[in-house]
């Protein structure tokens, strides 16, 4: 996949987001993406792919082998243990 290409606005101003962009994004007819500006640039994504970032950074910062859902509940129950002994 290119990773630039030209599209023309029609009168609506839709663009046609080309296939093998969409294939790569995991983008199918009728899904939501997300639009933002970012440096006068139109930046497009999905949900999917945002959450798949926020793990990834997440992941640098967490060791091998420890689930950070695992630590927050048993933090949730520590303090629901400590709660029922006041």
């Amino acid at each position: 996949m290119d990773s630039e290409t030209f599209a023309r606005v029609n009168d609506n101003g839709r663009v046609v987001i080309p296939a093998s962009y969409r294939k790569a994004l995991g983008i199918k007819a009728g899904d939501e993406v997300i639009l933002r500006m970012e440096d006068d640039e139109l930046r497009i994504t999905t949900m999917t792919r945002r959450i798949e970032r926020a793990q990834r950074r997440i992941r640098q910062y967490v060791k091998p082998g420890v689930s950070l859902a695992d630590e927050l509940i048993a933090e949730r129950r520590e303090a629901a243990k400590r709660e029922r002994e006041t």
